[in-house]
């Protein structure tokens, strides 16, 4: 719950960064005198915890989150309050599929090579992490939090059931490619009643669009869905698999997903790092030791997701701002962050420490999560190149269109539409 704030004149020298950290005029101090900074997060960044420490660390800070559960709502908001003018928090996630959006309107976002503290420089970051919050004239809009190198979980006492197998390492071959992928569905969805092979279409989908070279977009921020024929090839396998009741048919990150994860209503889940956390909450401590992730993925591994930690111009604690997320992403508090939720670190530095690569994660049946997701990295070879309205497709035209085809919509029919509205998307 946020504490009473107001708004007060405050000279800058009272605040520990430049001039520039006055913001908009005056910083929102708490009831007891504290310097408020409200940070923006959606899903699991895994920061609990480490805003305890903060605040223990800095006695001047209290810290508010504003947590939303799904990303797109959280994006919905962030968008409509700058074009508003205020209302944001001082330090506000964006997830790299709505990134490019961020990056048309840089001038409302503060320059954090100017503003943050001199060790928070792009070197810190993977090099692709760093450039795609990078303008053209060199000003860092945002700081790398995750990355989602991509494995796959599964349930293990499901599998057996289903005479499939179960070990991490013999389960291999079931993941090998997409094909493999969905022949093993096939045998698991024949064998077991009421339980699915995954949990949702438009999450099979989003990982299999991830590992393309090129997605909606081509790098001219030309919209290609319709010419790509990677596209209606995912559209295609995935809608086939959910005509033969492969698919659980949930939304991801409705109550019913939630719901689905503690009965056990599918037996495999797409897995980029962060998703560990999530699986872990919603799964509960119920169903431990009968969750496992292989480093196996279909048709090699890829990214999806990662975030960033931006400082909007509205913010009136800018500086203060811009040292929270620069602590927050620095190395040390990203393997915490790991640790804690499973949000994999786009650090370089974090990603050779011993502490990330001998983390042991006791939900997962104690697998070495660390050394996997690192091992994982290296496949990916590329990131692929997101456009505008990247994520708007993804959330509100793929995924609903996906959907339907669950609820029964023919999948011709259902790819018209999804074609249309993306149109009607960057028009």
């Amino acid at each position: 719950m946020h504490r009473h704030r107001y708004t007060t004149v405050v000279a800058c020298v009272v605040l520990t960064a430049a001039v520039a950290s006055c913001g908009t005029g005056g910083a929102n101090l708490t009831a007891d005198g504290k310097i408020e900074l409200t940070i923006a997060t959606f899903n699991e960044f895994g920061y609990e915890e480490l805003f305890k420490e903060y605040e223990a660390a800095h006695p001047d800070i209290k810290i508010t989150q504003r947590k939303t559960g799904q990303g797109a709502p959280h994006h919905q908001n962030l968008f409509t309050k700058l074009g508003a003018g205020s209302g944001l928090a001082d330090v506000e996630a964006v997830e790299e599929g709505y990134l490019s959006q961020v990056m048309a309107k840089s001038d409302q976002f503060t320059n954090l090579l100017e503003i943050g503290p001199a060790d928070a420089t792009p070197d810190r970051w993977l090099k692709w992490k760093a450039d795609a919050a990078t303008t053209p004239d060199g000003k860092l809009v945002g700081y790398g939090t995750d990355i989602g190198p991509l494995a796959m979980c599964y349930r293990k006492d499901l599998f057996a059931e289903a005479g499939l197998p179960s070990d991490p390492e013999e389960v291999k071959q079931l993941f090998a490619t997409w094909d493999s992928y969905f022949a093993a569905g096939d045998r698991f969805v024949a064998k077991m009643s009421g339980v699915a092979w995954f949990d949702s279409a438009a999450q099979i989908f989003n990982a299999m669009h991830n590992q393309h070279d090129v997605g909606y977009f081509d790098r001219s921020n030309t919209l290609v869905v319709e010419s790509n024929p990677d596209i209606r090839s995912d559209w295609t396998a995935v809608t086939n698999a959910v005509s033969r009741g492969q698919s659980a048919k949930l939304t991801a990150f409705s109550s019913e997903w939630n719901t689905g994860f503690k009965l056990g209503r599918f037996a495999t889940k797409t897995c980029p790092s962060w998703m560990l956390g999530v699986i872990e909450t919603q799964a509960g401590p119920e169903n431990a030791g009968k969750w496992a992730v292989t480093e196996a993925f279909p048709n090699g591994g890829g990214n999806w997701g990662g975030s960033y930690l931006t400082v909007p111009k509205q913010s009136r604690n800018a500086g203060r701002a811009a040292e929270l997320a620069a602590w927050l992403t620095a190395p040390e508090q990203q393997i915490k962050a790991f640790q804690a939720k499973g949000t994999f670190p786009s650090q370089v530095e974090a990603l050779e420490n011993r502490a990330l690569l001998e983390q042991v994660n006791t939900y997962f049946d104690n697998v070495r999560a660390g050394a996997l997701f690192a091992a994982q990295v290296q496949k990916v070879k590329a990131v692929q190149h997101k456009g505008p309205a990247d994520g708007q497709l993804q959330e509100n035209v793929f995924g609903p269109a996906l959907q339907s085809v669950e609820q029964g919509k023919r999948a011709d029919e259902a790819w018209d539409t999804a074609v249309k509205e993306a149109k009607k998307a960057v028009e």
